[in-house]
């Protein structure tokens, strides 16, 4: 996980203002769900050269992006998922991709957002 922990550790650092912390802090919570969960940097491009945070353990849990006025928690087999306190806020229209938009001054629900990883890592099997 070396070389990936730095670059995700550099994009937390880019930010200067709230979202590196709501992401590091969304961070600290999905690798804490599992010992099985690697951390990888995905999807580099001109417009976002530093590329994505992604979790993984036998395919992606979720990713993590840190949009204008949010970060983002995206979960692939989200619609899968049970989501009993209803954190799923976006990409509900999707047949499988469900998302948590995070605005500024939003609430964390640490437990919440935990019992979803490890739903997700265990739907990977």
């Amino acid at each position: 996980m070396g070389h990936a922990n730095e670059e995700v550790d550099a994009i937390i650092r880019i930010a200067d203002d709230w979202r590196g912390e709501m992401l590091s802090q969304l961070r600290r919570i999905v690798l804490a769900a599992g010992p099985a969960i690697d951390e990888d940097v995905k999807w580099k491009k001109p417009s976002r050269p530093e590329g994505v945070p992604v979790w993984s353990s036998n395919g992606i849990i979720c990713i993590g992006e840190m949009l204008k006025n949010a970060v983002r928690l995206t979960f692939p087999k989200g619609a899968y998922l049970d989501d009993p306190t209803k954190l799923f806020n976006a990409r509900l229209n999707s047949k499988s991709v469900r998302a948590i938009d995070f605005p500024e001054d939003g609430d964390l629900p640490e437990a919440d957002v935990r019992a979803l990883v490890a739903e997700a890592l265990a739907l990977n099997g």
